[in-house]
This record gives C-alpha cells, structure tokens and sequence, in this order.
C-alpha cells in the first residue's frame, strides 16, 4: 500500500488517494487530536491515555495486507474486515474485539432499508473502523471528539459507535410512524394507489429493517458478554442499555409493520364495501326498469296489432300512466322488502 506523507486531515471525498478517511488520538479526557495517514502509521502508545481511531476506506486497494502488517491481524479475521460480508457478528480474539455492525443509509437517493456495514477492530489502544459507502456514524463521533464531549478510551468510543447507529435507527423509525399517522388521518374519500403505494414501502421497510437489525442484537450482546478485560463493566452496561433500545426498535417495528396491515386491510375493506354498494344500487335500478323496458320493447315493435296504436296521443299517455304504476308498485315492493 503506497505511503503518503501528507498529515493534513482527509475528508471522504478524498478517498480514492488515501485508504485513511479520518484519524484522531482520544487524549482520555473526551477530547482528541487530529492525526494524519503518515502518524496514524507510525504511531504507538505514548502518553497514558491515548487511543489511536483510524477510519479507513476497507475497499482500497491493499488493505487487507495493511492490516496484517501493521496491525498483526490474523489473514481470516483481516479478510473479514475487508470483505462484504456484512451480517452483523462480534467475537473476541485474544485481546482484540472484532466486529461488524449496521447502520441505517441516510445517504441521498438511498432507502433507509439499504443498509451499511461498519468493521471494527480494537486492541484496546487502537481502534480501526472500516466502511465501504459514506457512513454518518463515526463522523458524529469525531465530531463529539473534536467539541472535546466524546469517548475517553476505546471501549468507550466503540459504544459511542454503537449508540450513535442505533440512534440513528429510531430516526427511520419515527418517520415510517409519522407516515402512517399521516394515511390514518386521510379520509376514505382521499385514498388513492399513491395511498397503497405508501402502505406497502412502510411494510418493505420495516421486514427490511427487522430482518437486518435483528442480528445485530446478537452482535451487541456478544460485544457484552466476551469483550476483552479493556473493555470496562460501564461499557458493559451502556452496551446493555443499547441492546435494551435496540430491542424496543424493534418492537417498534413490528408494531409500524401491523399499523401499516391493519391500515392497509381498512383502505382495501373500505374499497371493496364502497364497490359493492355501487353494483347493488345498479342492480336495483336495473331491476327496476327491467318490466319498463320490456314493456316499451314490446309495445316498440314496427308490426300491426300493436295495442292503444289506434288511440292517437292518447295512446301515448295510457302506456306512461301504465309504467308510472309498475313503477311505483315496485319501489314499494322494494321498500316492503327493505332493498332500500
């Protein structure tokens, strides 16, 4: 991997020059300095307290070596950080803690159900993170470093990370349940299929969402239980307390996902009444005129002997008399009947 020796902090636009997107040294007192690809590569523990944060670009040509050479990471583990397998899991490797997280895609043009994967490896002074697509999480948590308000060690900056792309779950979640509140309030008279089409992305989204954050609860857990001993019992707790929102998120989804069936079935029941009253009032009114036309059918033939031909005008007035009274027998039949 070529070297570079500029120390000037990257931005992600610039990644196609530089593996290194942004690099920060946590001073242990919440605040951190930024650090350049040059340093980032040489530098070691110094000072008490220090935690070096490199956020790399995993699709750069020769990273996987990079990380093998310089950070002594097994090929396998190396290879997993690297690769595009993104189903959320964490284990522990020696004192190392290697995991791959979700985050949900606020990128524009994107759907929130196409989510990105984060890489994670921490030795407890180094933490290395890796993503493919631009991913917001881990700038909030530099910017936090920068305000000097983030994480003072490494296990406090991987739960900062872990918060911050849960947080940014709820974000997905509030909208969908501000769309549906949205369809509930329209009338009947205002569904339309742009109303369905709406019904069915919030129902796309939330499988979607569910089916890719479920593992992740798995994945927090085992950071929980196996983390190595750097990773401190308050870290432990807050990735419990993030487990515990995750699990309400997904609560909160199941519960969007059936919102949206129940509105769904609701626009669709009220559709099908709506149809249905219209072809019983056509077919009432078509069993009404149904004796009428087939009087003034019969009486319209162009043959002799046609009834009342002889009466003149008068005629004309007998048989509408006629029909007046067939109908008016038959609205009160129906009505006797109850039909309406």
């Amino acid at each position: 991997m070529t070297v570079h020796a500029s120390d000037k902090p990257l931005t992600d636009d610039e990644a196609s020059e530089l593996p290194l997107l942004f690099g920060r040294v946590l001073d242990g007192r919440g605040g951190a300095r930024v650090v350049g690809w040059k340093e980032a590569q040489r530098w070691k523990p110094g000072v008490e307290g220090e935690v070096l944060w490199i956020h790399l670009l995993r699709t750069h040509p020769g990273m996987q070596e990079w990380l093998e050479a310089h950070c002594a990471i097994p090929e396998p583990t190396a290879e997993l950080l690297t690769s595009d397998a993104n189903r959320p899991r964490a284990f522990r490797e020696g004192q190392t803690l290697v995991a791959t997280l979700r985050g949900i895609n606020f990128n524009p043009g994107a759907a929130p159900e196409d989510m990105l994967s984060l890489q994670l490896w921490s030795d407890g002074s180094r933490v290395v993170t890796l993503r493919r697509a631009p991913l917001q999480t881990p700038r909030l948590v530099a910017d936090d470093l920068d305000a000097g308000s983030g994480p003072h060690d490494a296990g406090a900056l991987v739960t900062a990370l872990t918060e911050h792309l849960i947080d940014r779950m709820s974000h997905a979640i509030v909208d969908m349940n501000a769309m549906i509140d949205d369809l509930e309030d329209e009338t009947a008279d205002t569904y339309t299929d742009q109303t369905l089409d709406k019904i069915a992305m919030i129902r796309r989204q939330s499988l979607a969402l569910k089916r890719h954050m479920s593992p992740q609860h798995e994945a927090l857990t085992a950071i929980a239980n196996g983390a190595p001993g750097w990773f401190e019992d308050h870290d432990r707790r807050e990735i419990a307390e993030s487990i515990a929102r995750l699990r309400r998120y997904l609560d909160d989804l199941d519960i969007s996902k059936e919102s949206a069936v129940v509105l769904q079935d609701d626009i669709r029941a009220r559709a099908a009444a709506n149809s249905q009253r219209t072809q019983y009032v056509l077919a009432v009114v078509a069993g009404v005129f149904l004796p009428l036309t087939f009087i003034t059918g019969l009486l319209g033939i162009n043959v002799g002997d046609i009834p009342l031909a002889e009466q003149g005008s008068h005629g004309f007035w007998i048989i509408v008399g006629i029909c007046a009274a067939i109908l008016g027998v038959e609205i009160a039949l129906l009505r006797r009947l109850k039909w309406f």
